[in-house]
């Protein structure tokens, strides 16, 4: 690929993606208020400090779940062109769950499946 092509393509996604965040900043209604100023979450007022510190297993718990949900998704095109592609698609696929499998396995030596 040319540099100029990947230059014009960098500036019109810059273009792009500035004139949809310009454009919705002037066209959105504003009507500020006392209560759409409120922090919402569930409906309920918050009562106590907001600002917590959570556990870091909650959140390496939910990106080895997003992780291995996300590259399940992969699994249906490769399925569906399993028999045109043969021992390739095959391989390729062998590699993918080795890939996997190795994730989960380091993911579980580093005790990050325990649900404390």
């Amino acid at each position: 690929m040319e540099s100029y092509q990947l230059l014009t393509f960098f500036i019109t996604a810059a273009v792009l993606v500035g004139g949809a965040i310009g454009f919705s900043y002037f066209a959105a209604p504003k009507t500020p208020g006392l209560v759409k100023s409120e922090p919402y979450e569930c409906g309920i007022p918050t009562e106590g400090p907001t600002w917590i510190q959570f556990h870091v297993g909650y959140y390496l718990f939910a990106i080895i779940y997003l992780i291995f949900d996300v590259e399940t998704v992969f699994i249906y095109p490769w399925a569906v062109v399993m028999r045109e592609m043969g021992l390739t698609a095959f391989i390729e696929i062998v590699i993918f769950f080795t890939i996997l499998g190795l994730g989960l396995l380091y993911a579980w030596q580093k005790k990050a499946l325990i649900w404390e």
